[in-house]
């Protein structure tokens, strides 16, 4: 048993994914947008993003060592992902949600990029907006895709200054 359990603190974990993990960072994804989504988007929507965010897709971001996942008491609860100096594919299970994970894992994500770039970007759905601007980003721009049948998918273009760490 762990110190953090001896004082009434689930052991957190945040490391890079594994080859093993992809099933859980497709789960988190697929069953956050399915719980979600729905709130503020049609479900067309939902259907897109679990398309977007296929298995093998996570899979070959995986190999690539662009995944990083949280773990909490040993069971993986959130996931974020990093392209050159933007956080991308950030989810965390919607029963752990509101308890400063997401905010755990994008200022992780945030002091991996901090180490080579002086500014993080991101692409933010409608339920991750305001998250994202109590942590100081600031909307760059309105975007849109045009799915089926009519249907709009709205999201921001997001960025933040980020203070410079380690940078040589």
């Amino acid at each position: 048993m762990s110190l953090a359990n001896h004082i009434g603190v689930s052991p957190v974990e945040f490391r890079r994914a594994r080859k093993s993990d992809c099933g859980d960072v497709t789960d988190i994804i697929h069953k956050t947008v399915r719980k979600v989504y729905p709130a503020y988007y049609p479900a067309e929507v939902a259907d897109f993003f679990c398309m977007y965010h296929s298995r093998e897709r996570i899979q070959a971001d995986i190999q690539a060592g662009n995944v990083w996942v949280l773990r909490v008491d040993g069971r993986t609860i959130g996931t974020g992902s990093i392209e050159e100096n933007n956080i991308t594919r950030l989810y965390v299970l919607p029963e752990f949600q509101g308890k400063g994970y997401g905010t755990r894992i994008i200022g992780e994500l945030e002091q991996r990029i901090g180490e080579e770039y002086g500014s993080v970007g991101l692409d933010a759905s409608l339920p991750s907006c305001f998250l994202y601007e109590k942590l100081g980003y600031h909307t760059i721009r309105h975007e849109r895709i045009h799915l089926m049948n009519g249907i709009v998918l709205v999201y921001e273009v997001m960025g933040k200054q980020l203070v410079m760490t380690n940078r040589i």
